[in-house]
Order: structure tokens, then sequence, then C-alpha cells
């Protein structure tokens, strides 16, 4: 069995936070405090738990580590004689460093009622220990806010390269397959020289070309069903064989998609004679690159819609200060996290109020909001339910809610949701809920509101912004 040992007064005079209490003062202190020691590479608190108390290094020297995604990095140190974790104590919030003894350490620690109780008796101790509040709680709040400044930014980001995948992907294969495409075109008028093509055939053969192409146009825009298009690639396969046409599974899906007829192949091999294989190619060929010069285009406006989503998103270009429609951001916010609705069957419903006007507000910062707030609500449905948007003009202000019909918020977690660093994740896993930012860029910035109403099959976030919001 261990014995718990405690500190000398002497000892404890080494730190300046009690260094001027009289002799009866530090006794107490020192028989509520136990002494530790710990090796290097020990891990003396958590990042995201709570101290055990009021921690006085006597020697030695401790890492201050804060979660960077997968790893730690170091982001100072505390070097004997100090004193650590007063403020948080005093706060009953959770640590945002883990401290690891980086030489051989010794230390005390008053457990936290006990340091409570003793600081509320001693005026000298308590005016010290709020002397620091006010810079530390200044650091924490800029490192916080630049986390989930980061965090949000991480959250576009992966977004925007999820999204950006899948029309880059296919704008490359289209590209390659255009190349193919084009290949066979720049054979064509080798094939009808060499083979002696007389010029009123030739003229018909273009004819037969041009009338193909103004069907793939005029059906632009209007897919046939997955049943239909089988079924018609198999007719259209069935008549190329006929007509002696090697693999001709291979060029019936162009076909296919611009409506052409078996009638028209028969027509085309008829008019073509001994070259009517490679006239059926030159044709294909034509279509396909029609279709995929479309495609190419509709790949390349996709990203381009990606990309001034990202632009809106940040309002670049736009100034910090910007006056806008609130729909604006909630639907860049809402592009930006596609890929994490795109394989579910979440439902997101819109009832925007006309009658709301343009509100002046600092637009990146309010789009962080919609980013915590949705990304919440995405989490919150998991797989499937709803997500429904409202904004109504209410007087001189604007509301926001965002609303899911998922499972609710526990009554015990949601008295904390608001509160700085509170998180349900796992811990080095982001940076929580984003509620206590959310709520400080409305209040804070934009004189505004953040609240909370939750019960199984209805949780809402209700934001509530002048429509001045930003002018000072």
């Amino acid at each position: 069995m261990s014995t718990v040992t405690h500190p000398t007064v002497e000892q404890l005079r080494q730190i300046d936070l009690l260094a001027d209490l009289d002799e009866g003062a530090l006794q107490t202190f020192a028989d509520a405090a136990t002494m530790h020691e710990a090796g290097p590479g020990t891990r003396v608190s958590e990042y995201g738990q709570h101290y055990a108390g009021l921690l006085l290094l006597f020697e030695g020297e401790l890492e201050m580590l804060i979660p960077d995604g997968d790893i730690e990095s170091v982001n100072g140190r505390q070097t004997a004689p100090t004193w650590i974790g007063a403020i948080p104590t005093l706060l009953d919030a959770p640590t945002v460093v883990t401290l690891r003894a980086d030489t051989p350490v010794r230390y005390a620690v008053v457990e936290s009622e006990a340091f409570i109780q003793l600081t509320l008796a001693n005026r000298l101790v308590f005016n010290r220990a709020m002397a620091q509040m006010k810079p530390v709680l200044g650091r924490i709040t800029r490192r916080q806010q630049e986390r989930d400044r980061m965090e949000s930014l991480g959250t576009m980001a992966a977004g925007l390269a999820h999204e950006l995948n899948n029309p880059a992907a296919a704008a490359r294969r289209t590209a390659n397959e255009l190349a193919d495409a084009l290949m066979v075109l720049s054979r064509a008028i080798g094939v009808f020289v060499e083979s002696g093509t007389e010029r009123e055939q030739a003229a018909r053969l273009v004819e037969l070309q041009s009338a193909a192409l103004d069907r793939c146009a005029a059906r632009a825009g209007s897919a046939l069903s997955g049943l239909d298009a089988a079924d018609r690639e198999d007719e259209l396969t069935d008549t190329l064989a006929e007509l002696g046409v090697p693999e001709p599974w291979t060029l019936s899906p162009p076909l296919a998609i611009a409506g052409i007829e078996p009638s028209f192949l028969r027509e085309v091999a008829e008019t073509a004679g001994d070259i009517s294989v490679p006239v059926l190619r030159w044709i294909v060929a034509s279509l396909s690159a029609r279709q995929l010069a479309a495609e190419l285009g509709q790949s390349t406006e996709q990203m381009s819609q990606l990309v001034k989503a990202i632009k809106t998103y940040a309002y670049m270009d736009r100034g910090e200060v910007v006056q806008v429609d609130l729909r604006e951001g909630l639907e860049t916010t809402l592009t930006i996290l596609g890929h994490k609705l795109k394989h579910t069957t979440i439902e997101v419903k819109r009832d925007y109020d006309p009658a709301l006007g343009e509100v002046m507000v600092h637009g990146a910062e309010l789009n962080q909001v919609w980013t915590n707030l949705l990304d919440n609500a995405i989490d919150a449905l998991g797989e499937s339910g709803t997500i429904t948007i409202t904004t109504r003009a209410d007087g001189d202000c604007a509301e926001v809610d965002i609303e899911d019909d998922g499972p609710g918020i526990p009554d015990a977690i949601r008295q904390r949701v608001f509160d700085p660093f509170f998180t349900t994740k796992d811990v080095g896993q982001g940076t929580g809920l984003g509620l206590d930012t959310a709520r400080r860029i409305l209040v804070e910035r934009h004189r505004g509101s953040l609240t909370l109403e939750s019960r199984p099959g209805h949780t809402v976030f209700r934001a509530r912004l002048p429509v001045d919001a930003a002018k000072h």
C-alpha cells in the first residue's frame, strides 16, 4: 500500500500563486496536496479530460501537446516551479492540451473541490488566478476559433476534392474516348479516296451523316430509360451484325443515344456498298464525338460551378462585410457538403421566405455557422431522414431554422452543447460540434442569437440576426 505524501510549506513557497500566503494558509494547501513523481514520456493529463485539480510543478519540465489529426504537436512547455490547471479547474472545463513529462518531474495535485474552496477562502490566490484568466481565455478562444476555421476549411476542402473528382475523372475518360473518335474521323477521307467513291455517292453519305448528327442534336437531354436503352442497343447490335460489322456491340450505344433506327443503318450500308463497315464506323465516330464533346462540356461546367460555389462560400473578391440573400450562403454550403449527402437518402427541404430581403453580414463567418449546423444535422441523421431549412423575416430581423427529424439531443447533453470545447466526438477527432463558435459568430459579430429546441424527431437550431447585422 503506497503512502500518501504532502509537499512542504517551503516547496509551496516556490510557486508564485502561493508565495505570499502566511504559514497557516500554506499549511492548509500543503495538507490538501498530494505528491507525485513521473518519468519522461509519462502523460500527466489528457486533452479533453478534466484536470484532477491544481497541479503544482516543483521539478522538471512538462510538454503541452495538442491533437493535430492523428498526431500530436508540441504547443509549449511548462518549467518548474509553476502552477497549471487553475482556470479549467475553477471553470469545470476540460483541458485543451495534454501534459507529458519531458524530463523526470515532481509535482503535487490539489484536488479540484479542495482547490476551489481554498481559493474562495484566500482572496490573494483568487485574485492571482483571476488575473491570469483573461489572457489565458483569450489565447484559448483565439486558438479555438482558428481550429474551428481550419475545421470548416477542412470540411470545405474535403467536399470540394470529393465533388471535383467525379467530373474531373469523367472529363479525363471522355477526352481519351474523344481522341479515339477523332482518329476514326481523320481516317475517313482516306477510306473514301482509296475506295474510289463517286462524288454523288460521297455526297449522299455526307447527307446521311448530317441527318444522324441532326437526330442526335434533337435528342440532346432526352435520355432513354435503362430498360428501353438496353432494348434499343440489342436491336441495333443485331442489325450491325447482319451488316457484317465486327464487334457490333461497341457501336450500338452511341447510335441508341442518338435515336438511330435500324432502317437508317441499312440505308447507309446500301449507299456505301463495299465500304459500308468503315462508313458506319465513321458515322458512329461522328455521333460519339458530338456526344463526348457535350459530356466534356458538362463535366467542365460542373467543375466551374463547384469553383464558383467555393468563391461564393468564402465571399472571395467581395470583402469581409457583404449584403446578401441568406439563401445564397445556405445553398453554397449545401453544395460544399454535397459529398456527405450523396450516399444517403437524406432529403433536404427548403422553405425560403420570399419577403426576406438581403442582410448585411460577415459572409464567410456566417457560412461557417451554416456549415457547423448542417454538418451536425447530417451526422445526427446518419443514412436517412429529413433536414428542413426555413428562412423568415421577423420585423427588422432575419431568422434561419435548421431542423432535422433525427433522435434528438439528450437532456444531459443539451445543456452543454454551447459550452466552449464541448464535444461528443472521441478525443482528437475534430474540434467538437462547433456550436460555441457558431453562437459566438452570431452573438458577437452579428448581434444575434442561436437557440436550440430538441426532442426525439424534432431538433431545431434557430439563428436570428438583424438585417443590418454587420453594421457597427
